[in-house]
């Protein structure tokens, strides 16, 4: 009988998420999103995957082509395909907007992976109160 070691699986880091409370009123900023790193294959299926159903299927992402290295066109995420688009505006270089056919749009203000954790704690809860 032979015996076949798995390495340890290894946990997936958490989602930094902080959303800003639902209300009929438009948010500039919906809330933050403090990403591991600036592999957006690794990131976005953790983050699409920890948002609020009521939020829908995602089915498009924009992200600033300056801070996030080149990505294919679409991707699959939890069984359907998401659209990537790069953007060069400067007027939004740290957000992520994330679109869902008839249900709205939601920008994320990303704090950068190498963000001190107290300041990204600090910016994390200042855009779910709608302070950012």
């Amino acid at each position: 009988m032979t015996a076949v070691l798995q390495p340890p699986l290894t946990p997936h880091p958490l989602l930094r998420l902080s959303l800003a409370p639902h209300s009929g009123l438009p948010h500039h900023i919906d809330g933050a999103w403090w990403p591991h790193s600036y592999d957006l294959l690794a990131e976005l299926p953790r983050l699409l995957a920890g948002l609020p159903g009521t939020w829908g299927h995602i089915a498009g992402v924009t992200v600033n082509g300056a801070t996030w290295p080149a990505t294919p066109g679409r991707m699959l995420v939890l069984d359907q395909v998401v659209r990537l688009r790069r953007s060069t505006a400067t007027s939004a270089p740290h957000t992520v907007c994330l679109l869902a056919p008839n249900r709205g749009r939601w920008d994320l203000l990303v704090v950068p992976p190498d963000t001190p954790q107290d300041t990204a704690e600090q910016l994390m809860a200042a855009a779910a109160a709608g302070g950012v």
